[in-house]
């Protein structure tokens, strides 16, 4: 059909015969295309299908609340179908999640977060020194640490902190694009430096608390801490980590 009207009336050389339909379902017809010129002037007559009239409404009005609500951009067709409905378009959800993706409307998609407490009961841990008692008499008696993370346009990137539960406040920070061991040791040897600027020299009455995840290698509970290291205060097992 395309060829015919793409074709029809061309004039082969100046004083050439002009094509015609009926001229060209005889060509094609002989080179095994079949195809006759009433069939032809059919399908150029015949308007467009109540399926598609209703289609294109149904497209008509995705787009304008779209344009209307910047909320709906994200919609996928389940949420998009409930929202035509609550417009007063009754339309079936197969239709829209049809149109949506031929138009190349998609709903945005909850990208899958990373586990930050991921405990292995093969590794050895220490024991809980804080059994969920986060009070301190003075500075320097308890820290806690935890790290968080965050989405950037290259990936994620975790960052580390160290809390005093006395003041309230962080010591120790660590920023990194993994979660490894050294991610929260770094951030403890962050803290403790920042402490001795501020004049502290004794850190063996120190706890420092973390949960129980084991990314990197990283199985601790709660160490007491020395002078620039980290002791576990159990009876069956010990590690030291010094410089």
């Amino acid at each position: 059909m395309e060829f015919i009207g793409a074709h029809q009336g061309n004039r082969v050389g100046a004083d050439g015969l002009v094509w015609g339909v009926d001229s060209m379902c005889s060509v094609l017809t002989e080179h095994g295309l079949r195809i006759a010129p009433s069939t032809y002037y059919e399908h150029v007559n015949r308007g467009p299908s109540s399926r598609m009239l209703r289609d294109a409404q149904v497209i008509d009005a995705i787009y304008t609340l779209r344009q209307q609500q910047p909320l709906y951009r994200v919609l996928g067709a389940r949420k998009m179908w409930i929202v035509l409905h609550s417009n007063g378009y009754g339309v079936a959800r197969c239709t829209v999640e049809r149109l949506m993706g031929q138009m190349g409307w998609r709903g945005a998609t909850k990208k899958k977060c990373p586990r930050t407490t991921v405990g292995s009961p093969s590794n050895p841990r220490a024991a809980d020194l804080v059994d969920r008692r986060f009070w301190a008499a003075a500075p320097n008696r308890l820290w806690v640490a935890d790290f968080t993370y965050c989405r950037t346009e290259t990936g994620w990137v975790y960052t580390a902190f160290v809390i005093d539960v006395f003041a309230r406040k962080i010591v120790g920070w660590k920023v990194a694009a993994e979660m490894t061991a050294n991610l929260v040791a770094t951030a403890i040897d962050n803290a403790v430096e920042s402490r001795k600027r501020f004049g502290a020299i004794d850190f063996t009455n120190l706890v420092h608390h973390s949960d129980a995840g084991s990314q990197g290698g990283f199985n601790r509970s709660s160490q007491h801490l020395d002078d620039g290291g980290v002791r576990w205060d159990a009876a069956t097992s010990r590690h030291a980590r010094r410089r």
